[in-house]
């Protein structure tokens, strides 16, 4: 199964980042492409997106000013098969992503991404008062995954914030 591609440019308003392609991603070449996944819908829900999208337009949310991207590169059925070497390569290359493309804000799409980017355990949800990447704001939302137990609404509400940091 190979990694799937990211979607990133210069200037982006968002890049969101995940943990890593699941085994559906790594099938069909596109992200969040689980059907469990919400995260097309979260973002139309919240107004990021104009329309709902679907895991095969995935590409076209830069024509938006948003990139997708991993933290780690493999396909995997679940974050917990991901390993501690995978993290720390992931973290060199997302620092790099950061670095070259400069995008406004990073959302990390999980606590989980963030902690392991970040190496920080006490995280809240939002923007966060420091940056790993200079110059890029490090925002913090929850998973998109169906397995997340907090409402859909409350979801929808957090990535609504972002609203506020790309709109400076």
């Amino acid at each position: 199964m190979n990694p799937i591609p990211d979607h990133l440019q210069n200037n982006l308003k968002i890049v969101f980042i995940g943990f890593n392609p699941s085994l559906k991603s790594g099938e069909t070449g596109h992200h969040f492409a689980n059907p469990n996944n919400r995260f097309w819908k979260i973002l139309f829900e919240a107004g990021i997106t104009p329309r709902l999208y679907t895991t095969e337009e995935d590409q076209d949310l830069v024509k938006l000013g948003y990139g997708l991207t991993n933290i780690v590169e493999r396909p995997t059925k679940e974050a917990l098969d991901i390993t501690k070497d995978e993290y720390e390569e992931g973290r060199e290359l997302l620092k790099e992503k950061l670095n070259k493309y400069k995008p406004k804000v990073a959302c990390y799409v999980g606590k989980g991404v963030y902690q392991e980017f970040a190496r920080q355990k006490k995280i809240e949800w939002g923007a966060q008062p420091h940056s790993v990447v200079e110059g890029v704001i490090d925002f913090v939302a929850p998973s998109s995954s169906g397995l997340v137990r907090m409402r859909m609404n409350e979801i929808v509400d957090i990535y609504k914030q972002i609203h506020n940091l790309t709109n400076k």
